[in-house]
């Protein structure tokens, strides 16, 4: 019998990688024959804790119906954010916690999703529904998605739950959250040697909204000027993107980490509506977002109402 693949999301991200690990590790500590795979190396940050903690980097696969029928899918649940050949397979599971959207099943699943601001704080729910022990490596793991998703628990996605569960995470990984937390996102921040094309697909998701399609791509940093200085050739690499792949609407999304607020720059023939859904005056493409830090919850529903509309 083949291998169930554990994937997460593409372009992925700390809580993408880390949840594909921590769920392929509980499932197979049940029986099942799992293996956690990414769409897509991983960044420094993530890089960061993988090395930190002393983990395997999962391989990366670009389809998955040629080694297998099955697959669990982690922090996602959208086709278009999936594995390209996920029509194919047959979803066994789905741990998430964002929106759910464009998804559709043949057979009967598992499917967990709930508001909190991490996968792997659901996931972590899970391992003691199974009375199943958490590693110490594991855990670091956990904690690093935790701390990346809520931005060292600023984030406005960052629930009660997500606080207590990181809390839980450090003891048994045995660090401090704090500290290692800011550690984990300043690996982030180091994008010296990335190419304008790799910046704006670090991190990077596409939907649909009444025929429209929307690219979103953010990048954490802790000076705007690392990114913005770079503006010329990263107009460049966006304008490619849009004329490749039919985006009426391509948003970036640059957070400063330390501030907890962001600058934004919006190309495209719809990109006017970022006008509507953030109330705002884009000057020259570009405009400043206090206190936005959230693609999920400050920037995708705003864009989806403002599409709507």
């Amino acid at each position: 019998m083949s291998k169930i693949l554990v994937i997460g999301h593409q372009n992925p991200d700390t809580d993408s990688i880390t949840s594909a690990i921590s769920f392929s590790y509980l499932q197979n500590a049940l029986g099942k024959n799992t293996e956690a795979v990414a769409l897509g190396a991983p960044n420094e940050e993530t890089q960061f804790a993988l090395d930190y903690f002393k983990a395997e980097t999962p391989r990366v696969i670009s389809g998955a119906s040629n080694e297998t029928r099955e697959v669990m899918l982690v922090d996602h649940n959208e086709f278009q954010q999936s594995v390209p050949d996920i029509e194919e397979l047959t979803i066994l599971a789905v741990i998430d916690h964002h929106r759910i959207s464009n998804f559709h099943t043949a057979t009967p699943l598992y499917y967990r999703a709930e508001p909190v601001g991490c996968t792997q704080t659901i996931i972590l729910k899970l391992y003691k529904e199974h009375q199943i022990e958490i590693p110490s490596h594991i855990a670091g793991l956990m904690l690093s998605g935790i701390i990346s998703d809520t931005l060292l628990f600023v984030s406005p996605t960052c629930t009660d739950e997500d606080i207590k569960a990181a809390q839980e995470l450090a003891k048994i990984a045995g660090v401090d959250p704090e500290k290692y937390g800011l550690d984990l996102l300043k690996a982030g921040t180091n994008l010296s040697d990335k190419t304008a094309e790799e910046l704006i697909s670090l991190d990077a998701k596409s939907f649909e909204v009444n025929g429209k399609k929307v690219r979103v791509a953010q990048v954490n940093t802790i000076d705007y000027m690392d990114i913005f200085s770079k503006k010329a050739e990263i107009e460049a690499a966006i304008s490619r993107q849009v004329n490749d792949n039919g985006y009426n609407l391509f948003l970036l999304v640059v957070t400063n980490i330390l501030d907890s607020d962001s600058r934004i720059f919006a190309t495209g023939s719809s990109a006017q509506v970022t006008e509507q859904a953030f109330g705002i005056k884009l000057e020259n493409g570009e405009a400043f977002l206090k206190g936005v830090v959230s693609r999920k919850k400050q920037i995708i529903p705003q864009l989806t109402e403002a599409l709507s509309n």
